[in-house]
């Protein structure tokens, strides 16, 4: 009872990590929010710094970055948290599988209360027909494959350079702050229904839509780390089983080895029986605080490290967004 409450304890930690990090994430939108502001109202407003933390959510532009890195060791000055972030989430794949997904992700917390909310409302979440289900999962590594051929593959050096140093590429986090501000209807809609299928269908966007999570679930199977179940002690109770947010079967597996385990240590706090369903390196166990520490830790030094090599904020200057953010509606395609 003592080794369940302290893997329940685990759990309840990674819910607190996950919440604190969406309230991060929404606390530096109000803050860009506020510095694009300024710069609206042609300075009439008060000035705030600029949080380099929202190049998070330009996973596309890091990617292109990341082939300018390796093709030419350039890195790019404009946005270069971007890159540090994707290398950053990339690492932590490698190292502790996809547990960025469920530890840090603001949309895999939203994506978790709704399908969690769905099943207070109908005692259950509902699944879809295993062949369909199969056919679905291909959609995220396909949309994955097309951004890949897209960027790594068909875009040449001219371009990829011209787009780093494109207004365009200088503004891209004004105008992703402006596609949650200034929503079109379709945009709505689209968020709308994919919010209804998640509190129906457990994790319906991360399962079968989210191409940064098929990126990572590919980095993540070559993790030194997975779930290890003891078959001498386990009893097949199925606890695991019917627990993994994933639908791996963990209760018929000695290692989950799945592109689809997050790590999120679900299925090992649910088991009844100590010291029979763990995460580790292979048959050597890992404190569950531990990987929760090792996940953090992952993070954290990621970002310190950009920090500390000057590759964190961004080389724009003031003047720089007095010309562009005026004119942001007019730098798209």
């Amino acid at each position: 009872m003592k080794q369940k409450r302290i893997m329940t304890k685990v759990t309840h930690w990674r819910l607190l990590i996950q919440w604190f990090f969406l309230a991060w994430c929404i606390f530096l939108g109000v803050q860009f929010a506020l510095f694009v502001r300024h710069f609206e109202a042609m300075g009439q407003v008060a000035y705030y710094p600029r949080p380099p933390g929202v190049e998070g959510f330009l996973p596309i532009g890091a990617l292109v970055g990341l082939k300018a890195l390796i093709t030419s060791g350039y890195f790019d000055p404009v946005h270069p948290a971007a890159l540090v972030l994707f290398l950053t989430f990339l690492a932590m794949a490698l190292l502790a599988r996809k547990s960025f997904c469920s530890w840090l992700c603001p949309v895999g917390t939203l994506s978790e209360g709704l399908w969690k909310l769905g099943r207070k409302v109908f005692g259950r979440n509902f699944r879809i027909w295993h062949g369909l289900d199969l056919l679905l999962r291909v959609a995220k590594y396909a949309l994955l494959l097309f951004f890949v051929k897209l960027v790594l593959l068909d875009m040449p050096a001219t371009a990829l350079q011209g787009f780093l140093k494109a207004p365009y590429w200088a503004i891209a986090d004004v105008r992703m702050l402006r596609f949650f501000t200034n929503m079109s209807l379709t945009s709505l809609a689209i968020i709308l229904a994919l919010s209804v299928l998640s509190v129906v269908y457990q994790n319906f966007w991360c399962r079968y839509l989210c191409p940064y999570g098929a990126l990572h679930g590919l980095f993540s199977f070559f993790s030194p780390l997975r779930v290890v179940r003891e078959q001498k002690t386990c009893t097949g109770c199925g606890a695991c089983s019917s627990a993994c947010p994933a639908r791996i079967d963990v209760q018929k597996k000695t290692f989950v080895c799945s592109v689809e385990c997050t790590g999120c240590l679900t299925c090992v706090s649910s088991c009844p029986e100590p010291e029979t369903l763990n995460i580790g390196f292979w048959k050597r166990p890992l404190p569950n605080w531990g990987f929760a520490l090792l996940v953090i830790g992952l993070f954290s030094g990621g970002v310190l490290l950009g920090m500390l090599s000057g590759h964190w904020e961004t080389s724009l200057q003031y003047s720089d967004y007095q010309r562009f953010v005026p004119l942001a509606e007019r730098l798209g395609f």
